[in-house]
């Protein structure tokens, strides 16, 4: 049975715990706050290119452009793997590696049994569980969400395009955490090679002239595009980190409240416990004396 001393030490030690919880959730809402401006900021922007390269590809023949032609057949695999720097955010990493094992082991397993399944890591966590177990890693990227640039994104893009059209690999997709809300992060994979254009669903009563042509316009906004959107699902993976920190931390905020709830009855029963005994042993003492 623990001393009193114990259970002081022990709350002095969850109280120490609870206040830098608090902390952190402090800190994570101010950085959520910023994440989020930022992720809804590049939303319009990405929708409308995508609206844009769609409704362009109507006009011309896509198969001129090898990252809007899908392959005949799919031999090589990449998947571009988005999670956090560092941990203390609940299920947000682990749900991102687990979305991208899927990938690996359910969806493409006979390619990675034959070396075909490639990744590119966007992050500290993601990357450190790959490489300790012997994945085909392209790139990594360790603190890449510190200090959060559009380089990173370019580089990643050109990296994934240039093994596309050199024919290295056959279709690109990216396991991320979009985001939803504090509560809801949505986990998403996604298809980023070949492009698959998308239209608004509104066919369009103009006829508009193109210069310098449709086919130009579409070969220059297929790399910004697709800059774009990887740049995009960072933002998205960002903003979702840091509700999951903050959720994180104000549930173990609430459950160290609970356990110092806890151990304060234990200390006030083992204390009363205490006082009691020395009672009866004065009672006996004083009794034995009169006698």
């Amino acid at each position: 049975m623990p001393t009193l001393k114990d259970i002081r030490v022990r709350i002095k030690g969850v109280k120490s715990t609870q206040q830098v919880t608090k902390a952190m959730k402090m800190v994570a809402a101010a950085k959520l706050r910023r994440a989020q401006e930022r992720a809804v900021m590049a939303r319009p922007y990405a929708r409308k290119l995508k609206e844009m390269l769609g409704s362009l590809s109507a006009k011309v023949d896509t198969s001129r452009n090898p990252m809007l032609s899908p392959r005949s057949e799919v031999n090589k695999v990449l998947v571009i793997l988005i999670t956090a720097d560092r941990g203390l955010c609940g299920a947000f990493n682990t749900n991102a590696i687990k979305l991208a094992s899927k990938i690996i082991h359910e969806d493409y397993p006979a390619l990675h049994s034959k070396g075909g399944v490639s990744l590119i890591c966007a992050g500290s966590r993601g990357f450190d569980f790959f490489r300790k177990r012997e994945y085909k890693i392209v790139k990594g990227y360790s603190a890449v969400f510190q200090h959060l640039d559009f380089s990173t994104a370019k580089e990643i893009a050109d990296i994934a395009s240039g093994m596309y059209l050199r024919g290295e690999v056959d279709r690109v997709l990216v396991a991320y955490n979009e985001f939803k809300s504090v509560l809801a992060p949505n986990l998403r994979e996604e298809v980023i090679l070949p492009i698959a254009p998308e239209t608004s669903g509104k066919e369009s009563s103009s006829d508009y002239i193109y210069e310098p042509s449709p086919s130009a316009i579409i070969d220059e906004l297929v790399p910004k595009h697709l800059n774009t959107q990887i740049w995009r699902m960072m933002l998205e993976s960002s903003a979702a980190e840091q509700a999951a920190r903050m959720s994180a931390m104000d549930s173990a905020t609430e459950n160290a409240k609970e356990l110092m709830r806890t151990l304060n009855i234990s200390y006030n029963r083992a204390r009363q416990a205490a006082i009691t005994t020395e009672l009866s042993e004065i009672v006996s003492g004083a009794d034995a004396l009169s006698n």
